[in-house]
């Protein structure tokens, strides 16, 4: 779709998706741009007024996304370059193997030994994803059992994602879903979104009662959410 006149930054585009899965419509902002997502019977002329009303929280989020992209420490995907792991630099050891079918990613100390297949940053990429997802479950999976053993709840169970513009969320039924960049973060930041989460399974809303549970079991969950506003657009490898 060409560039919306309804945003006051005329430059904006908005692609438009339509989902059978979706109820109501919703925006997705990430550093890629601007996103909306509608479901089958909703007029197309109604996009353009939902977008409008939501148009101070686009342009802010994007900026956002901008100023995290403009002071981000970039990662170095090479031999001696590091990427950042629950607070700590981890150097890179990265070894080309030609033959190699399958990439190796070891961690010993502070050191990520990476053997990929061919050169250049992509490939090492790929392979720290991988690599960094197996860690997100046993990370997460370690907080999440020691959460809900604490509150004496359950949940269902427990999938690791690379979702767009969320960090995690918890279903009716109490499937959890955490995203793998939360490892890019510092560990305190990984703690209050495992505790959040585990406050929705008591309460599912954002109500007043869900962020007073918060504050109970977080005490300084403000500064969390803070810091993932301002930085967690810059979490990428």
């Amino acid at each position: 779709m060409p560039s919306s006149p309804y945003l006051r930054d005329p430059s904006i585009p908005y692609p438009i998706r339509r989902s059978d899965r979706a109820r109501n419509a919703r925006i997705e902002v990430d550093r890629d741009g601007v996103r909306v997502i509608v479901p089958r019977r909703m007029p197309l002329g109604a996009v353009a007024p939902f977008v409008a009303s939501k148009s101070t929280w686009i342009e802010r989020t994007l900026r956002q996304h901008r100023e995290a992209a403009r002071v981000e420490r970039r990662s170095r995907l090479a031999d001696g370059g590091t990427v950042p792991y629950l607070g700590r630099d981890l150097k890179l050891n990265v070894r080309v193997e030609a033959g190699r079918v399958r990439p190796h990613v070891a961690l010993r100390g502070d050191e990520l030994t990476v053997a990929v297949g061919r050169p250049g940053p992509s490939a090492i990429r790929d392979a720290l994803e991988r690599w960094y997802r197996r860690r997100a479950r046993r990370e997460v999976a370690r907080r999440l059992d020691a959460a809900v053993a604490r509150r004496g709840t359950s949940y269902a169970r427990l999938s690791i994602r690379n979702q767009r513009t969320r960090w995690a969320s918890c279903s009716q039924d109490g499937a959890m879903s955490f995203n793998w960049r939360l490892l890019l973060a510092p560990p305190e930041v990984l703690d209050y979104v495992v505790e959040h989460e585990v406050a929705h399974l008591e309460v599912l809303g954002h109500s007043r009662r869900f962020w007073a549970l918060v504050e109970r079991r977080v005490p300084d969950y403000r500064e969390h959410e803070r810091w993932l506003r301002l930085r967690g657009p810059g979490l990428y490898i």
